[in-house]
């Protein structure tokens, strides 16, 4: 019988269990990201830019509204106003007439201008590559930030919108009560060679695969490491045969 002083106790027990449940979810991340990847090998957004400052301006724009629609208003306001300069020169009422088409406009074309004269002011004109500085520009928060260091300047950071909230905690890859939890367990688990490309992944497996509503798990490549698919789909299956 083991002495006081050789029994493990309550918290020591638990660590080898903690460790192979993180080892077990870089395990199922590695496996998700290959056939991900596999699937979509060069994946990027869907956004149209043509640099950091409209790409800055575009994912703005693109809240709450679909890239599709961003990219119908864009087209136009980019063609007359591509630069902070020349978008502070047309005025919140220039920007508006070219973005009425999206949702929340007013407050959109508000924030545009003001992040674009603030860039003027404070960054001598160019998009900053930190994280704290953009998120100090008017309408620009953590996922905004983390899509213009990923897509424009090549960090591997993971932001996370609707499409990765929904797909991470319906897989079960990285589930989360909110944006910020999901991403931090994501930063956990995925494997370095998947972190820039990840939440691409991720978003567009949302847009067109496991979409909101009606999931389309037939056309899925990882629905086998799917708690979604394994608990719900396949159950429902198993039981009709």
């Amino acid at each position: 019988m083991p002495t006081p002083a050789s029994r493990p106790t309550r918290s020591s027990r638990r660590r080898p269990a903690a460790s192979a449940a993180a080892a077990d979810a870089r395990a199922r991340a590695e496996a998700i990201f290959a056939r991900l990847s596999a699937d979509r090998p060069d994946p990027h957004t869907e956004l149209r830019y043509r640099d950091p400052f409209t790409l800055l301006v575009a994912v703005v724009l693109s809240a709450q509204a679909t890239d599709v629609g961003v990219n119908k208003a864009t087209e136009k306001l980019f063609a007359v106003a591509p630069t902070p300069e020349a978008m502070v020169a047309l005025g919140e009422e220039g920007v508006r007439e070219h973005i009425k088409t999206i949702g929340l406009f007013r407050n959109k074309a508000k924030n545009v201008v003001a992040l674009s004269r603030a860039i003027l002011e404070q960054h001598g004109g160019q998009v900053p590559r930190e994280r704290e500085a953009l998120e100090k520009l008017p309408g620009v928060g953590r996922k905004t930030a983390n899509v213009v260091l990923n897509e424009a300047f090549g960090l591997p950071t993971i932001a996370v919108d609707t499409h990765v909230f929904r797909v991470a905690n319906r897989t079960g890859l990285a589930p989360g009560k909110t944006p910020l939890e999901v991403e931090k367990k994501l930063a956990e688990i995925t494997p370095e060679r998947y972190r820039k490309g990840a939440h691409h992944w991720l978003i567009l497996h949302g847009r067109y695969v496991c979409k909101a509503r009606k999931p389309a798990c037939e056309q899925c490549v990882i629905r086998d490491l799917c708690d979604y698919y394994r608990t719900s789909v396949a159950k429902e299956a198993g039981k009709g045969s």
